[in-house]
């Protein structure tokens, strides 16, 4: 008995999805890989670190590596200074994202198209070309060795006015604002209660890159922050590497708890941030 057409595309479609599903399982397992290996590296002794064969699972699990770096380092204090850091910068961001990214997409003026183009121009601009003006600029403010300096060049992020501008463009019916406007309301308040409640998507998103952003930067705090309290996570990681040696497990350790913030607020961002990547840029 001969199969019907729907049976065969059922199992076509099965045999195909069951292979992306292979290829798909195959890089993730490459992907995790890597953090597996740092937190068992984390538990592990001298002697097992140096082991060859390297081992994935400690035989002798030891917790000397955690209390090693707990008391002999300020760890807990870089990473408030990287907490503070990130969530200021990302605040910051979305903020200076959203209200440039809707005015460049609702709002029509002279020079808009021109203004926008800027803003994608910055994007291309690498951060080694303006990093020693920016530099002398907080010397000259006095900034050096604060949250400020640090904050100095990430304040503002050209992909999320990007962003911003493709969702409003696409997403928001300008019919909609100006049904609003006739019944009396006020453009802050079409922005407040209109528009950002359309916007969780990409606002979701724009968080998790914005904070992410702050949370693994590294060359710009090095060079502000000097003072060893006041490093941020990235520089103070660096510490256990010198020119000759890595001291591998309380790097690992440290490592390990500086992923502990980072794993949990993208736990608690997930599901904005996918739909946010999923729906910015198409038409609902």
């Amino acid at each position: 008995m001969s199969m019907t057409p729907s049976k065969k595309s059922r199992e076509r479609y099965s045999a195909s999805k069951f292979a992306i599903d292979c290829v798909l399982t195959v890089f993730g397992i490459l992907m995790v890989l890597p953090l597996i290996m740092l937190t068992a590296n984390a538990f592990k002794t001298p002697a097992e670190l140096l082991a060859w064969p390297p081992r994935l699972i400690p035989q002798s699990p030891t917790l000397d590596n955690f209390s090693s770096v707990l008391t002999d380092t300020p760890l807990l204090t870089w990473m408030g200074n990287s907490l503070a850091f990130a969530a200021i910068s990302t605040v910051a961001i979305v903020l200076t994202s959203l209200i440039t990214g809707y005015v460049l997409a609702k709002f029509r003026f002279p020079g808009v198209n021109l203004i926008f183009v800027g803003v994608l121009a910055t994007a291309i601009v690498p951060f080694e070309v303006y990093m020693i003006p920016l530099y002398l600029g907080v010397k000259q403010l006095g900034l050096l060795n604060s949250i400020g300096g640090l904050l100095a060049g990430y304040l503002v992020m050209s992909f999320g006015i990007f962003l911003i501008r493709q969702y409003a463009l696409t997403s928001i019916p300008d019919e909609l604002l100006e049904a609003a406007r006739m019944d009396g309301a006020g453009e802050w308040w079409i922005f407040l209660r209109i528009v950002l409640p359309l916007m969780r998507g990409p606002i979701g998103t724009l968080t998790v890159l914005a904070f992410f952003q702050a949370w693994t930067t590294f060359a710009w705090p090095m060079i502000v922050n000097t003072a060893r309290d006041k490093y941020v996570l990235e520089v103070g990681l660096a510490l256990f590497q010198t020119g000759f040696t890595v001291d591998l497990g309380r790097l690992s350790a440290a490592a390990a708890l500086s992923l502990i913030p980072s794993v949990i607020f993208f736990g608690a961002m997930r599901r904005n941030f996918v739909k946010g990547v999923a729906t910015s840029g198409m038409k609902e």
